[in-house]
Parts: structure tokens; C-alpha cells; sequence
């Protein structure tokens, strides 16, 4: 899995556990939905802001949304065909 295969895993898993939608995330990153689905499958290389703001949307360190010990090989997010 690449790292925006790993940010994405980890965002999805994290707004879940919140119990927040894509959009309910979107509106508190202030970012269109379609942009947390594209984080979430791996297909939007996001920049360190949007991992900031993701981080303070789901109330947790930037870290945590790059730790690899969390994401199963089961949820592991498409890459959208690249490598």
C-alpha cells in the first residue's frame, strides 16, 4: 500500500469510529465531499495541510493518520490502479 493508500485507509477508519460521513468530515475540513472519497481511495495525493486538517477534524494527531499498524491487509484502500 502507498501512502496515500495508508492516509486514505486511516481516514476512513477514523471518520467511521466518529461516526461522521464523508460530508460531515468535508464540512469540517472545509473541503468538497467528493474530496474525502478521493482521499479515502487512495486517489488524491493530499498535501500537509489536508493532513492538518483532517487530523483536527477527527480529533487526533497528524501521526496517527499515517501509522500503518492500524490498517489491516483486509482494509486496505485501492491506489486506482497505480503502483
Amino acid at each position: 500500500m502507498d501512502i496515500r493508500g495508508l492516509f486514505g485507509a486511516n481516514v476512513r477508519r477514523l471518520r467511521r469510529a466518529a461516526g461522521l460521513s464523508q460530508e460531515a468530515l468535508a464540512e469540517r475540513m472545509g473541503v468538497d465531499r467528493a474530496y474525502i472519497s478521493w482521499i479515502e481511495t487512495g486517489r488524491q495525493n493530499a498535501t500537509l495541510l489536508s493532513l492538518w486538517h483532517a487530523s483536527q477534524a477527527l480529533g487526533v494527531r497528524p501521526a496517527t493518520l499515517l501509522d500503518e499498524s492500524h490498517v489491516a491487509a483486509t482494509e486496505e484502500a485501492p491506489t486506482g490502479g497505480k503502483p
